[in-house]
């Protein structure tokens, strides 16, 4: 088994130092990580989901959580069997929006606030709806309790947007049990999401 201490580590430093203990187990293992607070736990776990691992977690003393992730042996990717066709082109690209405030442009703090809602209630009425939504920094409100954006981004998750909100930012804004639709991320899954991305729209 190894052991990762993340104690006090900020975010994503927890799951990078995860992933990267859980690589060098090519015949599978555990990983044992320790780290101080529930939102690190919640992206261990969402991550050893998202890559088939068991997974547990328990708080072992105050500020001091334990997460266990198990892997099997890494299998090597199977050859192809069947040809593809190389000229196969994606049907559409990969658009990713970014929500980094809780009102959209500069100015008036009342107008910004009516056209970001007014912007989600737009989202909505697209014919291409975006792959993922991302909340972060003050941004992190518009996904939580209490949002003007609530029915919008719930009527959007409905149609297959993926809605991504910052754990670190939850937290540092006391909103970390008033998320209300959607999922809790990390700022790895945030940075690849946007690198990965065809195209990032910032309102």
């Amino acid at each position: 088994m190894l052991e990762v201490n993340a104690m006090g580590d900020a975010c994503p430093m927890p799951v990078i130092k995860t992933m990267n203990a859980l690589k060098t187990l090519e015949q599978g293992g555990t990983v044992e990580t320790r780290v101080d607070n529930e939102i690190a736990v919640q992206n261990l776990l969402k991550m050893a989901r998202e890559k088939g691992h068991a997974a547990q977690w328990e708080q072992v003393a105050q500020g001091e959580y334990r997460v266990v992730i198990t892997t099997g042996p890494q299998e090597s990717t199977p050859q192809q069997t069947e040809a593809t066709c190389p000229t196969q082109q994606k049907s559409r690209k990969n658009t990713v929006v970014v929500i980094a405030s809780d009102r959209m442009g500069e100015g008036s703090e009342e107008l910004g606030k009516t056209l970001l809602k007014g912007f989600f209630y737009a989202l909505t009425q697209q014919e291409t709806l975006p792959d993922t939504i991302l909340f972060y920094n003050k941004g992190a409100q518009m996904s939580c309790q209490g949002s003007p954006a609530l029915e919008d981004l719930r009527g959007l998750q409905e149609q297959g947007v993926e809605l991504l909100t910052c754990g670190t930012c939850l937290n540092y804004y006391g909103l970390s049990d008033r998320l209300a639709v959607g999922e809790v991320t990390n700022m790895y899954v945030i940075c690849e999401k946007m690198t990965h991305a065809d195209t990032v729209v910032k309102p």
